[in-house]
């Protein structure tokens, strides 16, 4: 056995490609640059915490561990095709991106080792870490990350990830080899744009080698993806040229498993080492009792919601309507009961345990059936025909729900159709896939869209609430309010910390207010793997990555 110390930026999440491409190309140079451009003049690193993931474990070559886990996207990992895909890219541990989080939530470099950045915000002077291989064998350079960038921006155009999102698309990005920079210049200023280039969604591939971006991208990540099959998973075997230590698992089987009772089944039979988002809570608590297995079930930053469409023509345009839903729910029921206390009850978009004034937040839709079935009757929604559902503008109001079987979405969805029945309000459930969920976003085909969000991926939350500003391209629920807008453009031009925090807690309360949101709860991450192969996990108390602190096997 070995001791060594290494980044838990081995996130056993990862995976990566195929096999060694075709030899690289000739921006593959490995110049080094001297000490003064490793570290240029005013680099902001004590603002960078590099070192706050970094830790010792033991760890021995050799080993190989089969994963049950959630089904996003299809499997694919093209983080220009769409969110889940750009997850998934991140997860599996095929790429890697400029920066990272750390368990604090703190910006980490990466792939990126120092930077600097001018008073206005607007000039980033990245410098690309020496000595990096994709997993082709081919040296990372600024111009394959200028590349990455670039195809990402490209493909984009036919994709759902709206790289634009976080970094516009007129920035100039240039790239120097012989330095080792890689300089942003952008038309507008950027609060942190290390935050945003940690995202997912900018993660760094090897465009020069890559023929397929759905199943087999190349990165810099610990692991390769192989073996693709549709609805079974992947095979990720270690990356021989991986940069940041000894990759812990010489293969991973990646198994597609979207019942949570089924990953708890595997686990106890050993079809499964770990298996993430086991939901039911009698799974848990039998696994939790089990010396054999180690259950981490960690507070994190996510939001389990039911996005309200409130588009022309819809029937949650109407307020009065949407009102009376939010009233009808009894979200602490369903947190404690339904769910057994995977979610913590809230009622804003925003967890309650991030700093974003949310004791100081009102609550006016507190659950009150009686006063939900009272606002629908003084406005006249009513049921005219005798038949249990009441009718607006003429049609008996049955709502569209989306979701998908994943994070106890399901349970909330069924629980929601009953207490909306029981004001005369009908559901029709769709649950299928995260594709379909999503492709529903795009489409606008809903009336609820159930799904649940991580809050700050790029650091805050101005990437997650970009969803309701009409201005923002990510408006998925028809959502327009001036305020909201005009608040959502201040906070990107903010730089002080305490003027952030006020802005986002004044666009929570415009939607509670507004009630465009069926906010369940925050959602608790489990993890839960078997110690003999394991050794035990530990979940990211942000919930970044699938497993957001490193795996190791047991000594």
């Amino acid at each position: 056995m070995k001791r060594l110390k290494k980044y838990a930026a081995l996130f056993l999440s990862a995976l990566m490609i195929c096999g060694v491409m075709a030899g690289c190309g000739g921006n593959a140079q490995e110049e080094t640059p001297t000490e003064a451009e490793n570290t240029p003049a005013g680099n902001r690193e004590d603002e960078v915490n590099q070192e706050a993931y970094e830790t010792e474990r033991d760890t021995s070559g050799g080993r190989a561990m089969t994963f049950g886990i959630q089904n996003y996207g299809g499997g694919g990992i093209d983080p220009a095709k769409e969110i889940n895909c750009a997850w998934n890219v991140s997860r599996y541990g095929v790429g890697e991106c400029l920066f990272m989080f750390d368990n604090s939530m703190n910006v980490a470099e990466k792939l990126c080792d120092s930077y600097t950045v001018n008073e206005e915000h607007t000039e980033w002077v990245f410098h690309i870490r020496d000595n990096v291989k994709f997993s082709d064998g081919c040296a990372l350079t600024p111009e394959a990350v200028k590349a990455s960038f670039e195809r990402l921006f490209e493909a984009g155009k036919s994709g759902s990830s709206a790289p634009e999102k976080f970094l516009e698309e007129e920035a100039e990005i240039t790239a120097d080899n012989t330095s080792g920079n890689l300089t942003i210049k952008t038309t507008k200023p950027y609060v942190d744009l290390t935050k945003n280039l940690a995202y997912p969604v900018m993660v760094i591939l090897d465009t020069e080698h890559t023929t397929d971006y759905d199943h087999a991208a190349i990165g810099t990540g610990p692991y390769v993806a192989t073996n693709f099959r549709e609805e079974v998973g992947y095979t990720m075997v270690a990356n021989e040229n991986y940069w940041d230590g000894e990759v812990p698992f010489e293969s991973i089987e990646l198994v597609y498993m979207g019942d949570a009772s089924a990953k708890a089944m595997a686990l106890q039979s050993g079809q499964l080492d770990l298996a993430e988002n086991v939901t039911n809570i009698s799974d848990l608590r039998d696994l939790q009792a089990d010396p054999n297995f180690t259950v981490t079930i960690a507070n994190g930053v996510r939001t389990g919601l039911a996005h309200m469409n409130v588009s022309e023509g819809k029937f949650l345009s109407n307020k009065t309507l949407r009102e009376a839903v939010l009233t009808a729910l009894d979200d602490d029921t369903m947190c404690a009961v339904t769910v057994g206390g995977l979610y913590t009850s809230g009622f804003s978009v925003l967890p309650s345990n991030l700093d974003y004034g949310y004791d100081n937040l009102t609550d006016p839709y507190a659950f009150d059936p009686d006063k939900a079935a009272k606002l629908l009757d003084e406005a006249g929604i009513v049921d005219t025909n005798g038949d249990g559902t009441r009718e607006l503008d003429g049609k008996e109001i049955v709502l569209k729900y989306v979701t998908y079987s994943n994070r106890c979405l399901d349970d909330f969805a069924e629980a929601i159709q009953q207490q909306l029945a029981a004001i005369g309000i009908g559901v029709d459930l769709e649950i299928g896939d995260s594709a379909r969920q999503w492709d529903s976003y795009q489409s606008g085909d809903f009336d609820l869209n159930g799904s649940n969000w991580t809050t700050v991926g790029t650091g805050d939350p101005t990437e997650y609430l970009a969803a309701w500003c009409s201005t923002s391209g990510a408006d998925y629920c028809g959502y327009k309010n001036d305020e909201y807008d005009a608040l959502f453009e201040e906070l990107g031009a903010t730089f002080d910390t305490e003027a952030r925090r006020e802005i986002i807690q004044k666009m929570q309360q415009i939607l509670i207010d507004d009630a465009v949101a069926v906010v369940h709860g925050y959602y608790n991450s489990s993890m839960i793997s078997k110690n003999e192969t394991i050794g035990g996990a530990a979940i990211h108390t942000a919930d970044y990555y699938w497993i957001t602190t490193e795996i190791y096997p047991a000594s």
